[in-house]
């Protein structure tokens, strides 16, 4: 009978186990981000600043529509499946300490009976005799901020929750050589004519987090559970730091809901401010609700940006050239800028040095991230670190430059490289430095995403290297592809594995990249034949449905001068068509256009791309590029080609 039990006893424990985890991965959870509540916030310079009286009508609203305020220990419970969330969870979280958090917020938290979470700033706490604290780059009066004894009273209410937002570093620091501030906890700092090493920026992170975890228990009693990164900037390195330090769960202001598979170290938050009136806040979470991660996919417009163009031996004329590049981006009214990372002047398609501090390549000048973040800040749009996946030309004295795909002969001549000189993705050394190189950019810039240049491909006679054919011995595939064509079906596999080789290896390089760039989206390009025929992954090594499966985007090069199409409108109605039939391929198809017939080397038309992209787009087609982009000659016209690539004039659908 005790046995009988014992076992009821356990069947009926895992049930419980099994119903909370699935609790916990279906659960949803919408996190509210404010700063300065006043009494008139569109009197305050600062445009996060929001009325007393709207977010009294906000939380009404939120109650009233059966959302229901959740604290971090509910947060923790429902991870930990012993207690789910209620259905329409909502966590509020004030940032920064302001003194109205305690005699404005906290009367409507009391009433509403509704938990918060308050991110302090130590060094904004320290009792001054001069009452003033240096708030980013100004001196604000230290009554701006809360006292300790409005903390203690706030925390011993039970609804609040005290977070971490840094002691110090609640500012920039010099991120670049030409005096470009960047959030301190995610940027090395440049200072004496040299970048600080990873090492010690990452040292400075913890000691900063440490020492307000400290002081905080000092104050308290108590530390942190909870670090709100300042301006929202984070990576999982100093996500890393923050759980050592005994705070699991980190906030961002990364888009989305958060749901049972969002990190606990990668919080989203939805910002919130002045405008947000009742039908703004209704639309978003109504958007939140609507989709899966929250995030309405938006259809997008992009500029290849080419850095080759905007280089200047001269530092005055390469100043002139990134704010003339500014004012275009700006005044074509993009959503997202694909920039190159790498130099290619001779237009090879090979990178011969890297326009970011690395250890491999020679640096033709230290311009990416000064470029991608002025453009992200400036121009307000997405960017992509454009790269090559295999395609690095490494200086001979390094042993991996030998290390190259070679396509096998039809003649019975040695193999030798055709096509663009890329290193094999076979060999395990140059894996490591390709990767060396990734990790190189993801550390030393800030950046929204990432694409794979056109050269991840391999022929239908590449690779044979003997790193290569090691590998295909181990699989126990042909050794060379004249004896793979012996049989469609080993061919089939053949071409499969060099697919799954390419898809694997920039997956690997995406998910280190997204160590330092976590809300990074990933893009790689395409050729169309890919797409118009099926036996063409033989060709390229690229299957467009692993693609759509792979990447946030598929940027196909919708090309037809460079596929020498008779009929190009024909052509280009023939990939639209192919796209279509697979369910979801629009969502995720780029359609890349020329902007130069590189066979003629004469312009495209801007007058033709722009009926091109109001074609594709009046039969389903979201997302356009263009390339290249030539600032100095105009081209394409930007008063023409603007009508149909300003995010301004073509909201999403």
């Amino acid at each position: 009978m005790k046995n009988l039990i014992r076992i009821l006893l356990l069947v009926l424990g895992m049930l419980l186990s099994l119903h909370a985890g699935a609790s916990s991965a279906n659960s949803k959870l919408i996190i509210l981000c404010y700063h300065e509540v006043a009494e008139d916030a569109l009197s305050l310079s600062d445009p996060y600043a929001v009325d007393v009286q709207l977010l009294s009508k906000q939380l009404a609203w939120m109650k009233g529509q059966g959302y229901h305020f959740v604290s971090v220990d509910d947060i923790l419970s429902d991870r930990n499946g012993t207690r789910p969330l209620p259905e329409k969870a909502v966590l509020l979280s004030f940032d920064d300490g302001y003194q109205s958090m305690y005699s404005k917020v906290f009367p409507i938290l009391k009433q509403f009976k509704a938990p918060a979470v308050v991110a302090l700033v130590g060094s904004w706490l320290v009792p001054r005799d001069d009452q003033e604290v240096q708030y980013g780059d100004i001196w604000v009066p230290r009554s701006r901020f809360l006292s300790w004894d409005e903390i203690r009273e706030m925390k011993a209410s039970g609804l609040i929750e005290i977070a971490s937002h840094s002691y110090a570093m609640h500012k920039g620091v010099m991120a670049n050589p030409q005096g470009g501030s960047e959030p301190a906890y995610t940027s090395p700092s440049w200072s004496e004519g040299k970048y600080e090493s990873y090492d010690a920026y990452l040292a400075r992170a913890a000691a900063d987090m440490k020492k307000n975890s400290d002081y905080l228990a000092e104050k308290l009693g108590e530390r942190p559970r909870v670090m709100v990164w300042p301006y929202g900037a984070y990576n999982f390195r100093v996500t890393k730091l923050a759980g050592e330090l005994g705070m699991p769960i980190t906030m961002s202001l990364d888009d989305g809901i958060n749901t049972g598979k969002t990190p606990l170290e990668a919080m989203r938050r939805v910002l919130m401010d002045a405008r947000t009136r009742i039908p703004e806040l209704a639309f978003q979470f109504h958007q939140l609700e609507k989709f899966p991660d929250g995030v309405r996919p938006e259809s997008s417009r992009i500029m290849h940006v080419d850095l080759d163009y905007i280089y200047d031996p001269d530092p005055a004329q390469q100043d002139r050239n990134i704010d003339a590049l500014l004012d275009r981006v700006k005044a074509m009214g993009v959503s997202t800028v694909y920039l190159q990372a790498f130099a290619d002047p001779k237009g090879t398609g090979e990178a011969e040095a890297l326009y970011f501090p690395n250890r491999y390549l020679p640096m033709r000048a230290d311009l990416f991230n000064r470029v991608a973040w002025s453009l992200d800040t400036r121009c307000d749009v997405k960017v992509y670190a454009w790269m090559p996946l295999l395609a690095f030309k490494l200086p001979d004295s390094n042993p991996v430059a030998g290390k190259l795909v070679l396509a096998a002969s039809r003649d019975g001549s040695p193999p030798q490289v055709k096509g663009y000189r890329r290193l094999s993705p076979y060999s395990a050394e140059a894996r490591a430095t390709i990767r060396g190189i990734y990790e190189d950019l993801a550390r030393g810039a800030h950046f929204h995403g990432l694409l794979f240049h056109d050269d991840a491909t391999l022929s239908d006679d590449e690779d044979v290297s003997t790193d290569a054919q090691a590998w295909y011995q181990q699989q126990g595939l042909p050794l060379n592809p004249a004896e793979a064509r012996k049989d469609p079906a080993t061919l089939a596999r053949w071409t499969s594995e060099k697919i799954k080789r390419l898809d694997d290896f920039s997956l690997e390089l995406a998910e280190l990249v997204k160590t330092y760039e976590p809300a990074l989206k990933v893009a790689r390009n395409y050729y169309a034949p890919v797409v118009l025929n099926p036996a063409s992954e033989t060709w390229f090594a690229q299957s467009y449905r692993s693609g759509l499966q792979n990447y946030d985007y598929v940027a196909v090069m919708a090309m037809p001068y460079m596929e020498k199409a008779e009929q190009p409108r024909q052509w280009m109605q023939a990939l639209l068509k192919d796209v279509k039939d697979i369910p979801g391929a629009l969502d995720k198809t780029v359609f890349e256009l020329q902007a130069t017939n590189w066979r003629t080397n004469q312009p495209v038309p801007a007058e033709e791309l722009v009926e091109t992209v109001n074609t594709l787009h009046e039969q389903g087609a979201r997302h356009f590029a263009y390339y290249p982009d030539d600032q100095f000659k105009d081209q394409p016209k930007l008063s023409v080609i603007r009508r149909v690539f300003s995010m301004k004039s073509n909201p999403a659908e």
